[in-house]
């Protein structure tokens, strides 16, 4: 961890924190979700600069340390997307492979679908290819109190998430979302309710981890995460034939509970994602859950190195 660099880089006309290790000449782009940060892939960074790439990691604008734009409820993934774009130039990478975790996925397929040629093949852990617009998630088909509809409610999660500390709405998130079961809450209820204070920390993520998130959530609060991803999420894209012809590589833990979402495992297991990844490989981790990653970071790091070193580039 200590050999990782930091540094502020201007995209875009705000500031990021970037975090970077290795020196190869093939640069590995990581890209996180929430409730995490840049701290989520220390495993996998490690273990690509081991392996000889370039490893970068950051926070997106708006998360942790890196600056809040002007008017963050106007924001899309779409911003995300010209940000990766502007990321790669800034460090002066022609092209880049693309890992993405949790909503990280989606600006990773989307960068690949519109600059396939800044991308050299793309690897995403826990989420498929989604199209950002009403059919993305089809919350109409889970009760009311599913997670993401209750988030997206402006104001709602700030409300709830206002009750505690940064430290343990990360804590609490991080718990009930290692579950395969997806957060519903009921009608008197808020997803902070869900957790149960005598649960511990999965036994993968430690107090000095949840610590380092907190910090850097306590910088940045829970703004602009509400809005990109959850209330941007059913934004209409205009991509509606949007296709990846980039190699790609899709890791899903077997208890992840995204596979409870509507129509998802068909979607993954039935192979109607490769209508629009076709040159997609699938690989399934019998015991892992949303965050596969961390739970078993050397299986996902031999995942993503075996799969980068066949890619030409």
């Amino acid at each position: 961890m200590e050999k990782i660099q930091h540094s502020e880089v201007e995209v875009k006309g705000l500031k990021l924190h970037v975090a970077e290790v290795g020196t190869g000449s093939k640069a590995v782009l990581f890209l996180h979700g929430f409730p995490e940060i840049w701290y989520t892939w220390r495993h996998q960074m490690i273990g690509a600069a081991n392996a000889g790439y370039r490893a970068i990691a950051f926070d997106f604008r708006g998360y942790g340390l890196s600056e809040q734009p002007a008017e963050p409820e106007k924001e899309t993934m779409y911003d995300l997307i010209d940000e990766i774009v502007g990321l790669l130039d800034a460090l002066n990478i022609t092209k880049a492979f693309l890992v993405g975790k949790d909503f990280g996925a989606i600006p990773a397929y989307l960068t690949a679908a519109l600059h396939p040629e800044r991308v050299a093949a793309v690897i995403t852990l826990g989420v498929p290819f989604l199209l950002p617009g009403p059919s993305a998630v089809q919350n109409h088909l889970l009760p009311k109190g599913f997670y993401i509809t209750r988030w997206q409610e402006p104001g709602r999660a700030e409300a709830d998430f206002g009750r505690f500390p940064v430290k343990s709405v990360i804590r609490n998130i991080y718990t009930l979302f290692s579950k395969s079961e997806v957060p519903i809450a009921a009608d008197d209820q808020e997803i902070m309710d869900l957790f149960d204070p005598s649960t511990p920390l999965p036994p993968w993520f430690s107090e000095e981890d949840l610590s380092t998130y907190a910090s850097l959530y306590e910088k940045s609060g829970f703004r602009y995460a509400l809005q990109v991803p959850y209330r941007s999420l059913n934004v209409e894209t205009g991509l509606s034939d949007a296709k990846v012809t980039n190699p790609a590589l899709l890791i899903m833990g077997e208890k992840d509970y995204v596979f409870k979402f509507p129509g998802m495992d068909d979607y993954i297991r039935g192979g109607a994602v490769k209508n629009v990844v076709p040159d997609l490989e699938i690989t399934y981790i019998p015991e892992g859950i949303h965050f596969v990653h961390e739970q078993f970071p050397d299986k996902v790091n031999q995942l993503i190195i075996e799969f980068i070193d066949k890619q030409s580039i």
